[in-house]
């Protein structure tokens, strides 16, 4: 079954110092194009996760956001001692040759200088890891199922316009057998408004109209359109991504719609090749969202 490539998925994870809401989402593309905001501490995870969406989604303009809810900051501001004990024993002396009270507030001097404190990034836990990945993994698995869900309508979509074009080329078939007629009756007629009626070779006329016609023949056309059609039916029921393929079929069934357009050389036929293309674009519009 085919799916689409559209989705949504969703997962907060609950960890002891904070709540991470993990959120994936996906539009149609051309290629895998994703895109992820992560904080800091998981940046290490970041090929994994990548690895993870490409073999799981293969194909789309996906989104993925980490955001975190902290009890606790991820980075903790520690007191860098040796730093303000090197800016005290600096100041002390200065205080003493100047004459200010051994009193002073000297922490109150100090701590607004640079580096008296440091900021540590804690290192990513495994147990944390494990939490987070397993909510990954379900928020990709909702976004799949939205894919799926999607696909079946957009099945039940691109088959019908398939059968339509099917349908349509069948209503072909009688016009196709009024139009030899139609023809040899115009050219007789343009031959007799030129007054050489008389002097008409029949055989040859008959020649001439067999070899006009052939050119104007759409047999062809019809074969290999009705084979584009049965395959594009087939394929809609193939496993994995078929999005591609069904796109280069949809393009040889425009090829030979406009052939048997151009040749058609009758009204009705012509109208009937329209409504083809009209059924033809629905399917194509469809395409560009099939994974």
């Amino acid at each position: 079954m085919i799916k689409s490539m559209t989705g949504y998925g969703k997962t907060v994870c609950e960890l002891p110092t904070k709540r991470i809401i993990i959120e994936i989402k996906s539009l149609n593309s051309k290629q895998l194009d994703i895109n992820l905001r992560l904080p800091t501490h998981y940046k290490e995870k970041e090929l994994e996760i990548r690895n993870i969406i490409a073999q799981k989604l293969q194909r789309g303009k996906i989104d993925l956001t980490f955001n975190v809810e902290s009890i606790m900051p991820d980075k903790i501001s520690r007191i860098n001692e040796e730093v303000i004990r090197e800016y005290f024993r600096q100041l002390k002396p200065i205080a003493e040759e100047l004459g200010i009270s051994s009193n002073t507030d000297f922490l109150r001097v100090i701590m607004p200088l640079p580096d008296t404190m440091k900021s540590e990034q804690p290192e990513l836990d495994e147990e944390e890891w494990n939490i987070v990945y397993n909510g990954l993994l379900q928020s990709i698995e909702q976004l799949d199922a939205f894919r799926i869900q999607e696909g079946a309508a957009m099945f039940r979509d691109v088959k019908g316009h398939n059968e339509s074009i099917r349908l349509l080329l069948e209503e072909v078939v009688p016009f196709e057998k009024q139009r030899t007629e139609k023809i040899k009756n115009r050219i007789k007629e343009t031959l007799k408004n030129l007054n050489i009626n008389g002097d008409l070779d029949e055989n040859r006329f008959e020649q001439e109209l067999i070899y006009y016609i052939e050119k104007l023949d759409i047999s062809e056309e019809k074969i290999r359109l009705k084979n584009h059609i049965d395959y594009f039916d087939k394929t809609l029921n193939e496993d994995g991504p078929v999005g591609k393929k069904l796109g280069f079929i949809s393009q040889e069934m425009g090829r030979e719609i406009n052939t048997l357009g151009s040749k058609a050389n009758d009204s009705e036929i012509q109208r009937l090749v329209v409504n083809m293309k009209d059924e033809l674009e629905k399917i194509k519009e469809q395409i560009l969202n099939i994974l």
